[in-house]
């Protein structure tokens, strides 16, 4: 468990870009890791977990204390709505109006949203494309969905310092966006190999998962 390494890390990184540890919101992600290593995480403070299936987020929430927050950062089926918005906190992956749409049903106020970028343009990843962004952006708010940011997988890269455009295109779309949507002003990025640039380039959220828990465990060791 290197929490405190990471939190260390993260504090480094914000001091560098001139802001406050406070600026970035730690986002642990437990994907398959046994309940027993969030266990500990929890016991050492950590209150924000996040998972990217709905089956795991369901049977994790059931085991946690009741004052954890859940962030779901996983592509998100509209069938699987329904197990995710009763516990999710958070949702990172909004990528078009039709989720939106079913995000707003059930009862109450359906949590806040981060519209999901493919800044990438990869075709095999989720996300929508840059320059419809505003478009589906705009849709959602107009839809009633409390839209506050946005959310990336920037590619892979041999160099993690090569990421750095990356974050920064998003940084400057989340600027140009938030001129006519004003509530959008999150920027989830950033995960184990690139948080700290993430950080320097403006990341509100990070979501970190080996860096904390080490390397996830096997189906069959969870």
């Amino acid at each position: 468990m290197k929490l405190a390494e990471v939190e260390e890390r993260i504090a480094g990184a914000a001091a560098r870009a001139g802001r406050r540890r406070a600026d970035v919101t730690l986002v642990a992600i437990g994907k398959s890791q046994p309940i027993a290593v969030l266990r500990e995480a929890y016991e050492l403070g950590q209150r924000l977990f996040g998972e990217n299936r709905a089956q795991e987020l369901v049977a994790k929430a059931a085991e946690l204390p009741e004052d954890v927050e859940w962030h779901f950062v996983g592509h998100l089926q509209r069938n699987k709505v329904r197990h995710v918005r009763p516990i999710a906190q958070f949702l990172h992956s909004m990528d078009s109006v039709p989720l939106g749409t079913a995000w707003l049903k059930g009862p109450g106020l359906a949590p806040p949203v981060l519209v999901e970028v493919n800044i990438g343009a990869e075709p095999q990843k989720s996300g929508v494309p840059v320059s419809d962004v505003q478009r589906v952006a705009g849709a959602l708010v107009e839809l009633g969905v409390d839209v506050r940011g946005l959310m990336a997988v920037p590619p892979l890269v041999d160099d993690p310092e090569n990421i750095r455009s990356f974050f920064r295109d998003l940084r400057h779309l989340r600027d140009r966006i938030s001129k006519t949507l004003p509530s959008i002003t999150e920027l989830s990025m950033g995960m184990s190999d690139d948080f700290e640039i993430a950080i320097e380039e403006g990341s509100t959220m990070i979501r970190v998962g080996r860096a904390i828990f080490g390397p996830r465990m096997t189906r069959g060791t969870v």
